[in-house]
């Protein structure tokens, strides 16, 4: 039996089957890519398909000696979908496609996608970016949250769900889009230098103290 994560893959309810989510960047996917997906899931006689919360299409109920074969007709790697690392960034349509976007959350969220999706750190971190702040993206409850004002990006920092869900602490406002990425940088460089193995960012800010990482990446 495979841990989960290797080969990309979660193991089921039924401890025999499992599931895999190929990665799609900021959930944009093109006709061919839903094509392929359907097919290899055909023919490799799935249980069911699933859009997750991060915005993939989860193949459930594989069989373990298939799982090789399935990625390489994806012609895809296996992605970040479970394991300590950044996972799939989650951006709304943003200015690209929403009449009320005020920002590029999406153009934006492909670019953190592709510089930090499956990068390893102590704790998984999730980031979210939206356009406006209506939030579409959840940005309140992500480790690293973003979202568009007429004045710039707004940061948030340190939300999470799970058995002790936590509301993400304003960190700083009014940046522009370089701004914003080099900050970014800032803050998963600190996450990964201070955290404890298996503490997330929300843990690392209660126990430090919002002021310490607000000094280490300079928006004291």
């Amino acid at each position: 039996m495979l841990k989960d994560g290797d080969k990309g893959a979660i193991i089921q309810r039924d401890k025999e089957t499992y599931a895999i989510a190929p990665h799609i960047p900021c959930g944009v996917v093109t006709p061919q890519t839903l094509r392929k997906i359907a097919d290899v899931a055909e023919k490799y006689n799935y249980a069911a398909l699933k859009i997750t919360l991060a915005a993939r299409i989860a193949i459930v109920g594989l069989k373990e000696q298939d799982l090789d074969a399935v990625w390489a007709d994806l012609g895809m790697s296996p992605g970040a979908a479970v394991g300590l690392c950044v996972r799939s960034i989650k951006a709304c349509p943003g200015t690209t496609f929403c009449k009320r976007g005020i920002r590029d959350s999406l153009g934006l969220g492909m670019q953190l996608d592709g510089k930090y999706h499956g990068l390893k750190l102590p704790e998984k971190l999730k980031i979210g970016v939206s356009g406006c702040q209506n939030q579409c993206a959840e940005t309140g409850f992500k480790d690293i949250g973003l979202f568009g004002t007429a004045k710039g990006w707004t940061v948030l920092v340190g939300g999470c769900g799970g058995a002790r869900p936590r509301m993400a602490d304003l960190l700083t406002e009014g940046l522009n889009d370089e701004e914003v990425v080099v900050l970014v940088d800032e803050i998963i460089e600190y996450f990964k230098a201070t955290a404890k193995p298996r503490e997330r960012l929300a843990r690392l800010i209660d126990r430090l103290g919002l002021d310490a990482l607000k000094q280490a990446v300079g928006a004291a």
